[in-house]
C-alpha cells in the first residue's frame, strides 16, 4: 500500500502546484506581464471615474496607480476591470486582477471564509439612506414600508434587514448590481430609498443635476470598513500591496507630498523614518524585492493619502466629504499605519 500512498500524495502536490488562475499572483507574474490587472467599481464619483480623456481617476483608482508605480516606477502601467459588487470576488479569485481596489467591506466571512486577504482599511465607513426631498423624511425610522434600491452581493443587504427588523418595520427590496443601476431605478421613482455606504450616498447625490433634491438620512447603521485585497496564497505580493497603503498614510503624517518628496529625498533627514521610507538609509526596498527609492516614486507620482482624499472626495470637490474618522490619529481620526522600520 505504501506506493499507491506515495503516489497520491505526489498527483495531490502536483495539483496543488498547477492549480492556475486560483493560486494568487506573485510580484514576478506581474512584472512579467508588464503592468498590473486592477479591479475597480463600474463608476463611482470620486472613488472611480473615467475623465474627459477616457482615463480611469478616483481615490480608489490611485491606489491601483500607487502599487504600479511601487513595481514598475509607472503609475500608468495599469489595467483596469470594471466590476459590480456580484461579480468582484469570482473575479479575484479567478485570477483575472491582481488587486481588488474597490470599496469592498472587510467582513469575517470574506477574509476566512471567501479565502480572500484584505490589507487594510483605506476608507472608514458606514450604511447611510438616501431619499428624496419630496417624501418628507427625516430619519430612516420613518421608512416603514418603503421599496429601497439595494446592490446584491453586498454587505448592504444583511444590514438593511437587519435594520429594518429590528425597528419592525417592512420594505420592499428592488435589487440592482452597480451605481448606475441604482441611479436609474430610484430616479425614475422605482424605489423610494437608496441605500449603500454614505460615500457612496455622496458621490451618486453629487452627480444628480439637482442635488439638493435629496436627502442623506442621519442614520448609520453599520460599520464599513473598506479597503484593498488581494488572494491567499501570496503573501509577498500581499505586502507589497499592504505598504503601498501603509506609506501613503505614513507620508501625510510626516509632511511628504508629491510636491517636495524628490527634494526630501536628496536630504538627509533627522527624522529616520523618513530616510528609512524614501531610500536613503536600510535595505527596505529590497525587502519587498523593490527599488530602494519606491517609495519616492509612489509620493511623486499620486501624493500622500491626504492629497488624495483632498483632490477626489474632499470639501472642495463635488463630493464634499470631510475627513471625519478618516483623518490622521494625530488629528483625532482613526487613520494609523505601522511604522516603517
Amino acid at each position: 500500500m505504501k506506493p499507491i500512498k506515495i503516489r497520491s500524495l505526489i498527483l495531490a502536490l502536483a495539483g496543488f502546484a498547477i492549480a492556475g488562475p486560483g493560486q494568487a499572483g506573485t510580484l514576478d507574474d506581474v512584472r512579467a506581464r508588464g503592468h498590473l490587472q486592477c479591479g475597480i467599481n463600474t463608476g463611482l464619483a470620486g472613488f472611480a471615474f473615467t475623465d474627459d480623456q477616457g482615463n480611469w481617476r478616483g481615490f480608489d483608482v490611485a491606489l491601483c496607480e500607487g502599487v504600479a508605480a511601487a513595481v514598475f516606477g509607472d503609475a500608468s502601467k495599469v489595467k483596469y476591470t470594471n466590476l459590480t459588487g456580484k461579480t468582484r470576488f469570482e473575479a479575484l479569485k479567478a485570477g483575472e486582477i491582481d488587486i481588488l481596489s474597490r470599496n469592498t467591506t472587510w467582513t469575517y466571512s470574506r477574509d476566512v471564509d471567501l479565502k480572500l486577504t484584505f490589507l487594510g482599511v483605506s476608507f472608514y465607513d458606514g450604511q447611510g439612506f438616501m431619499v428624496p426631498a419630496s417624501l418628507g423624511v427625516s430619519s430612516a425610522t420613518e421608512l416603514d414600508g418603503a421599496s429601497v434600491c439595494i446592490q446584491t452581493g453586498t454587505t448592504t443587504e444583511l444590514n438593511l434587514a437587519d435594520f429594518f427588523r429590528r425597528n419592525e418595520m417592512k420594505y420592499e427590496p428592488v435589487p440592482i448590481e452597480s451605481n448606475e443601476e441604482a441611479r436609474q431605478n430610484y430616479l425614475s421613482g422605482r424605489c423610494d430609498v437608496y441605500t449603500t455606504d454614505r460615500s457612496g450616498l455622496a458621490a451618486t447625490r453629487a452627480a444628480f443635476d439637482n442635488p439638493d433634491d435629496h436627502v442623506v438620512l442621519p442614520e448609520i447603521v453599520s460599520k464599513e470598513p473598506l479597503g484593498p485585497l488581494v488572494r491567499h496564497g501570496d503573501d509577498e505580493w500581499g505586502d507589497v500591496v499592504r505598504w503601498v497603503l501603509n506609506v501613503l498614510i505614513i507620508a501625510e503624517e510626516k509632511g511628504i507630498t508629491s510636491d517636495n518628496v524628490a527634494e526630501m529625498a536628496r536630504l538627509v533627514s533627522k527624522d529616520a523614518e523618513i530616510s528609512r521610507m524614501l531610500g536613503s538609509e536600510g535595505e527596505y526596498g529590497a525587502m519587498l524585492g523593490l527599488s530602494a527609492d519606491w517609495v519616492v516614486n509612489v509620493i511623486s507620482s499620486v501624493g500622500n493619502y491626504g492629497q488624495i482624499f483632498e483632490q477626489y472626495l474632499g470639501s472642495n470637490t463635488d463630493i464634499g466629504l470631510e475627513r471625519g474618522v478618516n483623518a490622521l490619529w494625530t488629528d483625532g481620526g482613526l487613520l494609523y499605519a505601522p511604522p516603517y522600520r
